[in-house]
């Protein structure tokens, strides 16, 4: 539940510091964590107390729920540890214990943690907001027709989900993936538009016939998503191809709600990574 409660943002701050704990972050380290979640404009460290500073900078962004999304998930991201997923399933667990109270959990899909919705049964939903999503598209994408474009792609995906047009939702779903990295690509490397996309036998393709695959690898491949983001898209690309009839025919492939839900997952991993970009102008993510 967003915002999270008070006390529920101080007991997820004392995670993060550690104080005294074999995970304990000094001041700047907290301030890093942070700005490698993806903040716009983070806080500086002021000196002062670690755990009272990092819940200011917390309930300052209440509002901001991608912020404090992307923060639960940079501190349990196996990347900020030296020990990898061992310290960050580590830190999960208790994160998940305080977040267990608001409805919600950080989950590992494909490798990247996202946060979701319990549900009833205790499965975990990923839910994109609209609003969050125009707002983060705005900082990465210049025309402002254009993210309008593609927020409307998530709108439409959902409602086709809500209403169990399972397979209008995965075409969505890759359709709006598709336009969201050809638009950073292209505002981020004009010439791509000019030139074309280098595939892997060395050739160009021109930017109009430029395909989820080959966008997903120059993304890769230019640092700005991870491999895991990048992999993680497989099952998207794969379920596109059912736009063709006889394509799923072959494959006797019916989607449920379930197979929706196991996309938005990818989604949200690929769209904070590409918040890193909007936090650091010219910066490339790890890959």
């Amino acid at each position: 539940m967003f915002p999270l409660d008070p006390k529920s943002v101080e007991r997820i701050c004392r995670i993060a510091v550690d104080q005294d704990g074999p995970y304990q972050r000094t001041g700047r380290e907290v301030e890093a964590l942070l700005r490698d979640a993806g903040w716009v404009d983070p806080p500086e460290y002021d000196g002062s107390s670690k755990v009272p500073w990092l819940v200011d900078a917390l309930t300052g962004r209440s509002g901001e729920r991608a912020d404090v999304e992307r923060f639960l998930c940079r501190l349990c991201d196996p990347i900020e540890y030296e020990d990898g997923e061992v310290a960050a399933s580590e830190v999960r667990r208790a994160v998940n214990e305080v977040l267990e109270r608001e409805g919600l959990e950080v989950c590992v899909a494909g490798g990247r943690p996202v946060v979701g919705e319990l549900g009833k049964n205790g499965a975990v939903k990923v839910v994109l907001r609209v609003a969050d999503v125009e707002q983060r598209l705005g900082r990465l994408i210049s025309e402002e027709r254009l993210v309008r474009l593609l927020v409307s792609r998530v709108r439409e995906s959902q409602l086709a989900e809500a209403n169990g047009s399972y397979l209008l939702a995965l075409f969505g779903i890759g359709s709006f993936v598709e336009g969201v990295l050809y638009s950073v690509l292209i505002d981020r490397y004009p010439e791509l538009a000019r030139s074309g996309f280098p595939n892997d036998r060395g050739k160009r393709v021109e930017a109009s016939f430029a395909g989820l695959a080959l966008l997903l690898d120059t993304a890769h491949s230019r640092g700005l998503i991870q491999l895991d983001a990048k992999d993680f898209m497989r099952p998207v690309r794969e379920f596109r191809n059912y736009i063709h009839p006889r394509k799923q025919f072959e494959s006797d492939f019916t989607p449920d709600a379930d197979t929706v839900g196991m996309c938005w997952s990818p989604v949200a991993a690929l769209l904070n990574d590409l918040d890193r970009l909007a936090a650091r102008p010219g910066a490339e993510v790890a890959v």
